[in-house]
């Protein structure tokens, strides 16, 4: 069965989540344990005990939804050593975990390059001075078209384009709120704003683009294993230069969910696994295509459901 891999990004996280992976693999418990000498802390405890609202700093969200990704990917590894996925995706953060189980980065190297990246993103707006929103029933062309007239001058673009009539904005805060509003009136089914942090994947993170750059240019990365289709241009990359290019183009550029799954359909992926925490992009992939077998590894449950299946 021609399979691809997907790894959740932010917003995905939960306290708790891993915990039974650990327990369960030592290949996962391994990853934590690398995850709190890498970061200088004990970062288990946030992970399993919280309280959610330090869980949910980007600073820590990110380390933790890629470790937790990892550990699930290595317990897959251990469960179907054979297994050789067509391609590999991660969604934003997710792209990372997806570059460790291509082994074109380390897992220490990644974990600690994300605790930045999440530093970064953090830093680039003040607190209050960015917004992202959810638009549900609006294409990418009335979607582009609105952001133009909702900007005034101001920053505001499509951020995420996750599904079919799925596609997130971001930008500054009056802008977003403007959009929102602009949204309903044109027949948007659905217009919220996003509890988030930072107004991610937008102009408005070139200063974080900037200050990771030299962090991505000083690690060293091999060529993937397999294909990894990349955020900023849904393409399959096979080198080590190709993924630090698109790792540092990623960070102010908008994520191409939507054209990422229609690579995986051009090229006959039959069954898609997501990796992680949640199923965000399970939920995603059942909007792209009925046909596919939606698989996951969150925990002990689903590991054993997917590698019975695949």
């Amino acid at each position: 069965m021609k399979t691809a891999l997907m790894f959740p990004g932010q917003a995905s996280q939960y306290v708790g989540m891993g915990k039974d992976l650990a327990e369960a693999f030592p290949e996962a418990e391994e990853v934590f344990a690398e995850a709190d000498e890498a970061l200088g802390e004990n970062f288990r405890r946030i992970l399993w005990k919280g309280p959610v609202e330090v869980l949910n700093l980007t600073a820590n969200t990110q380390p933790a939804v890629l470790a937790v990704s990892v550990a699930a990917w290595r317990a897959l590894n251990r469960a179907l050593p054979d297994l050789r996925p067509a391609f590999l995706a991660g969604h934003s953060l997710g792209e990372y975990s997806a570059h460790v189980a291509a082994g074109t980065l380390t897992f220490r190297d990644a974990v600690r390059t994300v605790r930045c990246r999440g530093e970064f993103m953090q830093e680039a707006v003040p607190p209050g001075k960015g917004a992202m929103a959810a638009l549900m029933g609006m294409e990418a062309d009335a979607v582009e078209s609105l952001c133009r007239d909702a900007a005034e001058g101001l920053v505001l673009s499509p951020a995420n384009d996750n599904a079919p009539g799925q596609i997130v904005i971001a930008g500054h805060a009056a802008a977003v709120d403007r959009a929102v509003e602009l949204a309903k009136e044109r027949g948007c089914r659905r217009a919220v704003l996003l509890p988030v942090s930072a107004p991610f994947h937008c102009s408005l993170m070139a200063p974080a683009r900037e200050k990771l750059t030299p962090i991505l240019e000083s690690l060293r990365l091999s060529d993937p294993a397999w294909p990894v289709v990349a955020n900023v241009d849904s393409e399959p990359i096979k080198s080590a230069a190709e993924a630090r290019d698109r790792l540092i183009r990623q960070v102010d550029s908008p994520v191409r969910w939507r054209e990422t799954l229609d690579c995986f359909l051009r090229n006959g992926v039959e069954a898609v696994v997501e990796v992680g925490p949640g199923s965000v992009l399970t939920g995603l992939a059942k909007r792209a295509s009925r046909a596919w077998s939606l698989l996951r590894v969150e925990d002990r449950e689903t590991l054993e459901k997917t590698v019975k299946s695949l």
